[in-house]
């Protein structure tokens, strides 16, 4: 009603092993797609080292559907769902009509290594991998593709509730991230985020990956803490 557009909704739990695909595929069709967003993700409850991550198992199987299998799949679907897109030669932003622009949301982990949070880094840095391969492999049919690398962001699923300069609130963060569609292919999306990126580029990988390490093990200490107290 705010903005006086029609909202399509697609329930689909991306953790399951079942053909959500297909159906999202149906859903789809006859729609025109213009931009694609790709969000979707889980994390660990907590910093962990590996073979101690609760349900590991289960926490494996799901976080690769979630964070790549999902990201492959949905990207593939749309193609087929608007062949017109393979032939267009024109670059755009925000154009149904002459491009189609995918977002990969990624993390700043999705940089590095990040240690005790191995597998949801590892992850992250595949999406990275991949948006960045689309879109030298694409942009010449008026296809973009970012890859979006943030830092910490004041969401319920960074338990991040007040938000800084460098932790921003989602509103702040999208507002800087989307003026960059078109113009970067991967962007860490905002002022704060691209300095902290800036500055990590400059370290040796070591050092980054060591800093994180110290970092999540603090963190790790913490919830534990307050896991001990409840």
């Amino acid at each position: 009603e705010k903005y006086k557009v029609e909202t399509k909704v697609i329930v689909a739990d991306f953790g399951e092993r079942e053909d959500i695909y297909s159906r999202i595929k149906a859903g789809l069709e006859g729609l025109e797609i213009g931009v694609l967003v790709n969000n979707v993700g889980i994390s660990y409850a907590y910093p962990e080292y590996f073979i101690d991550v609760p349900e590991l198992d289960k926490t494996i199987d799901k976080m690769v559907n979630v964070n790549i299998m999902a990201v492959c799949k949905v990207s593939a679907l749309l193609p087929m769902l608007v062949p017109d897109i393979l032939i267009q030669n024109q670059k755009t932003r925000f154009s149904n009509s002459e491009g189609i622009t995918f977002t990969c949301e990624t993390t700043a982990a999705g940089m590095y290594p990040t240690p005790l949070l191995t597998l949801y880094s590892a992850t992250k840095i595949l999406q990275s991998v991949i948006s960045r391969g689309l879109h030298v492999e694409y942009k010449s049919r008026g296809i973009i593709v970012q890859s979006v690398l943030p830092y910490y962001v004041a969401t319920k699923m960074s338990k991040i509730r007040k938000p800084t300069f460098d932790k921003p609130s989602p509103e702040t963060y999208v507002r800087a991230a989307l003026s960059t569609v078109g113009l970067q292919s991967q962007t860490n999306g905002c002022l704060s985020h691209a300095l902290m990126g800036w500055v990590s580029s400059l370290l040796p990988t070591s050092t980054v990956i060591n800093l994180a390490m110290k970092t999540n093990k603090q963190i790790r200490a913490r919830y534990l803490k307050k896991m001990k107290e409840k």
